[in-house]
């Protein structure tokens, strides 16, 4: 009897995958989220409120020895990240006066000291605002302003960009430290020295008792679509449900897990450090993405799980190959941004790495993954995640920049194929926390009455079609944002720098597609000033000195006059479509080259050269 109950069990099974091809794939997952759905409630209605910082110390009680951070020759354990964490508590209650509710900025490279520094303040029950140790001047004034900081911590390597807007924060009566062992210059004070002197005794829990589930956990900052970047509030709870996304995945905590994408971004830090926390597995923390030593780390500090973007992926296809390309213990990959081509390429060179692409942003509201691992989507449209998560697809008019409505002013969904904007219904269970200090963009990003009177959704800004099979795919964004070397690209942003370089009257920023890249690198077209001629020299230094290399327009063009529409917007559609071939553009075409400090004029020759992958952008 028993064995012909195993062999009908069996018969199902074979059944249900021929006629469900992803059942078993479906049925994983949904077993996941149900286990994190499960956990979830039970940490948020903890009296006092269970953290993150709080499952870090659960783990140091229970494997002190384990490896938790490794980098470069060094590895540290639980034990010791939790003491150094307290040194850093301690001798920031003391100098810098902190107190639960206070929000520290750090600008610090990938390193341990950035994950102690956070664990620290977490401690204490502070937030902290990651700032991205690109940007200078403007920018980073603007990003450390937004959101509400009373210190800032910054490496020692960053000094000269701290000292550059040193005049603003002094105004602002911020207090400033440096991770050294000491400072000349006035306004500074050295923190390295003072983190030495402190205890390591264990921080009492009631400095942070008064925290809940919608306290600002981290500020993490995204490029808007209108202007610089904005500060994006994530919550306690929101921190806990993107580091619950990993055990999603199927991170586990013998795993190894590869950061190499920047700690200041949201995949760095939720995904790869705060996934990790939740499973209490070890991290290996790289200061930047190397295709060249990618898999040398792997092999020598036993990875099994790494992070990307579309971009670093297509770096590792296009490295030398190797005879030990396969030799690795690397099995999951979790990022976004693959695409097909570089998808196929991986597995077949490294391997049968099981790659979990998937889709979200850091203020969104929802997020999806392709469990079943169908190259090129991003998820699949699942009934339960729909139903906990309600979004649509609609119609959207691209020259309008907003959503089609019908007769009733309601949205309209697209059918199964047509591409359509991406809308998420804002609910308790998925809460939009905003951006701080700053409610009119927080406004922008919200529709309302969307399929009925009264609704409110999340704004995506990006569009995505679905296929038969109901799997789930990323088209492209909208509005004035790109994305460029991994990084989001405020055009207008962009524009508000070129406009304050001496020859430049007016400039329509927007993103071009390059062949063999990712994304869309930036192209602006210009208008000079009466009597100005176009400076190259002037031009590169001006964006060099004020833009991160990831927002330094590659290619610029020169116009008499910008077309905009009749309510002066500018259009960017056309000079979208026609790019930067010479072939087709008559006007004048400039090419940023990093070797000679310069634009150059764009020819024919070079532009061949960009797409056969000679000139490198």
């Amino acid at each position: 009897m028993m064995f012909w109950f195993i062999v009908s069990a069996i018969l199902l099974l074979f059944a249900l995958r021929f006629r469900y091809p992803y059942f078993i794939a479906e049925a994983k997952y949904m077993c996941r989220i149900a286990i994190s759905i499960y956990r979830t409630p039970k940490f948020l209605k903890s009296n006092p409120f269970y953290t993150l910082v709080d499952r870090f110390l659960d783990s140091v009680q229970k494997n002190p020895h384990k490896a938790f951070i490794r980098f470069q020759d060094e590895t540290y354990s639980y034990a010791q990240s939790d003491k150094q964490s307290n040194k850093i508590a301690r001798s920031l209650l003391k100098h810098a006066g902190l107190h639960e509710g206070d929000t520290v900025a750090l600008l610090l490279g990938n390193e341990p000291m950035f994950l102690w520094m956070w664990l620290a303040l977490a401690k204490i029950g502070c937030s902290a605002a990651l700032l991205n140790h690109n940007i200078r001047s403007k920018s980073l004034v603007h990003c450390f302003t937004c959101c509400g900081a009373t210190v800032l911590i910054a490496g020692a390597e960053l000094q000269d960009s701290v000292e550059e807007v040193l005049p603003a924060l002094r105004e602002q009566g911020i207090s400033v430290y440096m991770l050294t062992d000491q400072v000349t210059a006035e306004g500074m004070e050295s923190l390295t020295d003072k983190i030495a002197q402190a205890s390591d005794e264990p921080i009492p829990a009631d400095l942070r008792a008064n925290i809940t589930f919608s306290s600002p956990a981290v500020y993490i900052y995204t490029s808007g679509t209108t202007g610089l970047p904005k500060a994006a509030v994530i919550a306690q709870r929101r921190l806990w449900a993107m580091s619950f996304f990993p055990s999603v995945c199927g991170l586990k905590s013998d795993d190894v897990v590869y950061i190499c994408l920047p700690l200041y971004h949201s995949a760095g830090f939720t995904l790869g450090f705060g996934g990790a926390i939740e499973r209490g597995a070890t991290v290996v923390v790289k200061s930047k993405f190397s295709s060249s030593q990618f898999w040398d780390d792997c092999r020598k500090y036993n990875v099994t799980v790494i992070q990307y973007i579309g971009e670093t992926m297509r770096y590792l296809c296009n490295s030398p190959k190797r005879v030990s390309d396969q030799v690795h213990n690397v099995r999951m990959a979790i990022g976004n941004g693959i695409r097909p081509e570089v998808w196929r390429t991986f597995i077949s060179r490294f391997g049968n790495v099981d790659i979990k692409e998937f889709y979200g942003s850091t203020e969104g509201t929802l997020g999806f993954l392709n469990y079943a691992g169908k190259i090129g989507a991003v998820g699949r449209v699942n009934y339960f995640h729909k139903k906990i998560y309600p979004y649509a697809l609609v119609k959207f008019d691209q020259e309008q920049d907003e959503p089609v409505r019908n007769a009733e002013g309601f949205c309209i969904e697209v059918v199964k194929g047509e591409t359509g904007l991406l809308v998420a219904k804002i609910t308790q269970k998925a809460q939009f926390g905003g951006y701080a200090r700053d409610p009119k963009q927080t406004e922008k990003k919200k529709l309302y009455n969307v399929f009925e009177k009264g609704d409110v959704y999340f704004n995506s800004g990006d569009l995505f079609r679905t296929d038969h099979e109901n799997f789930i795919y990323f088209q492209d964004r909208v509005g004035d944002t790109f994305r460029w070397k991994g990084e989001n690209v405020s055009t207008n942003e962009v524009s508000d720098i070129l406009t304050m370089a001496t020859s430049i009257e007016e400039a329509n920023v927007y993103g071009v597609t390059v062949q063999g890249y990712e994304g869309r690198t930036g192209m602006a077209t210009i208008t000079l000033k009466k009597d100005h001629q176009f400076e190259p020299d002037a031009i590169f230094s001006h964006v060099t000195t004020y833009l991160p290399s990831y927002a330094r327009p590659r290619f610029i063009r020169i116009q008499d006059c910008l077309a905009v529409t009749c309510t002066f917007k500018q259009l960017k559609g056309k000079l979208v479509e026609e790019g930067f071939n010479p072939a087709v553009i008559t006007d004048p075409l400039f090419v940023l080259h990093e070797m000679v400090k310069s634009y150059r004029p764009l020819t024919r020759d070079t532009y061949q050269s960009i797409l056969d992958g000679h000139f490198r952008l």
